[in-house]
């Protein structure tokens, strides 16, 4: 119509297909379609829950399932135990005032590298000398007595008893001469050996007294350390000993950084420490590049040779009450909660003393998933393929 009540033949069409498009949900408005449709949508729900469900217990059944195991590395290895320190100049002593005085010179500084025999301090020596001079006096005294008394007893004047005491006041004169030298030489005070000089305790002018220390001195061509060893090891180090295998002896400093000479032990001392049970060492370092000075701390690392020691990994065992176990695999393939004991440690491997051998079947991983009793599917690895790959297989 004119106010546009007929649509025209587009208008109808456009007009057709939205109906026709409205219309769609109508194949389902009845109600047995409404049935069927819901029916789909529960089935799809069900059939979604059933894979979820079985994706889900396809997972567990990976982590439940077999766990990686190994037996013990039957092999010679070495072992490095550390102690605790303390380094030594082969000689260190103090070096003190013999004589009462006032401190004259002072000729050498701290630290200074002396030769043997060179002079390092002088206390003022005036007194001294004047003490040598009048023993010497005395000394020519007494010599021009004897001298005369004897010319007179080879002339029969005196007695011989006369010619003995005058030889004997020779001798005493003499003798007292020497003593006031000696004590004049003591104001000269000389280095005994080579060596360093440690840190005075004296200044230039001091008034000293007998026995005043001055300085120290260090001879630090080679170095002796001192170290405890506990009564198992001492037992243990003498046997090796005994066997001839020897033991190699580092020093690790105290930036951790190890000294670059090799040590070997000299002496051990005579009775052990009541109170800890230990036994001190003493280990020779030789100090070329003089790197070490006396009073240093370090470590001792020594090594220790073991024939035939069963080897396992740190973390397939676990503690219980401070005991040490693994889970070991039986025959069934049932798990048996075995107590060991250990030996000395490397790194992340124990030494076992008792309770495997080398063909018992231990569980690696897993020990936290499984008990005492359980029935387990391994896969089992060769024990110097799981040493060499041991970081691995680190949880």
């Amino acid at each position: 119509s004119r106010y546009g009540t007929s649509p025209d033949r587009g208008s109808r069409s456009a007009y057709t297909h939205m109906n026709r498009s409205r219309n769609i949900p109508a194949l389902f408005a009845g109600p047995g379609h409404r049935l069927a449709l819901a029916t789909i949508l529960l089935l799809q729900v069900i059939l979604f829950a059933a894979c979820g469900g079985h994706a889900e217990e396809g997972h567990e059944g990976h982590e439940l399932g077999r766990f990686p195991a190994t037996r013990p590395l039957l092999t010679d290895t070495v072992v490095q135990r550390d102690y605790v320190c303390q380094v030594h100049s082969i000689q260190h002593i103090e070096l003190r005032a013999l004589e009462k005085g006032y401190l004259q010179d002072m000729l050498v500084d701290e630290g200074e590298h002396v030769r043997e025999g060179q002079l390092m301090f002088r206390i003022r020596p005036v007194l001294y000398q004047a003490e040598v001079q009048r023993a010497q006096a005395e000394a020519q005294f007494a010599e021009i007595e004897y001298r005369n008394t004897k010319a007179l007893a080879d002339s029969n004047v005196v007695s011989p008893n006369e010619l003995a005491l005058a030889k004997a006041r020779l001798d005493k004169a003499q003798a007292e001469l020497a003593a006031a030298q000696a004590h004049l030489g003591f104001t000269e005070i000389t280095a005994p050996f080579s060596g360093i000089v440690g840190r005075f305790h004296v200044r230039k002018g001091s008034l000293l007294d007998e026995g005043e220390l001055l300085t120290e001195l260090s001879d630090n061509s080679t170095m002796w350390v001192y170290f405890n060893v506990p009564e198992a090891e001492y037992l243990d180090y003498k046997k090796r000993s005994l066997a001839g295998t020897g033991t190699k002896l580092k020093l690790k400093m105290a930036n951790g950084q190890l000294f670059d000479q090799q040590g070997e032990i000299t002496a051990i001392e005579s009775d052990f420490n009541n109170t800890t049970g230990n036994i001190a060492f003493r280990a020779t370092f030789p100090n070329p590049q003089g790197l070490l000075r006396h009073g240093e701390t370090g470590s001792i690392l020594m090594d220790s040779e073991l024939k035939g020691v069963l080897l396992i990994p740190q973390k397939a065992t676990f503690e219980v009450l401070d005991h040490r176990y693994v889970f070991v695999i039986d025959k069934d393939d049932t798990l048996r909660q075995t107590r060991i004991e250990t030996g000395p440690e490397l790194q992340h491997i124990f030494t076992v003393t008792q309770g495997l051998t080398k063909d018992d079947r231990f569980l690696l991983e897993g020990l936290r998933k499984v008990k005492d009793g359980e029935k387990v599917a391994v896969d089992l690895a060769p024990p110097d393929s799981v040493m060499k790959h041991l970081e691995l297989y680190a949880e």
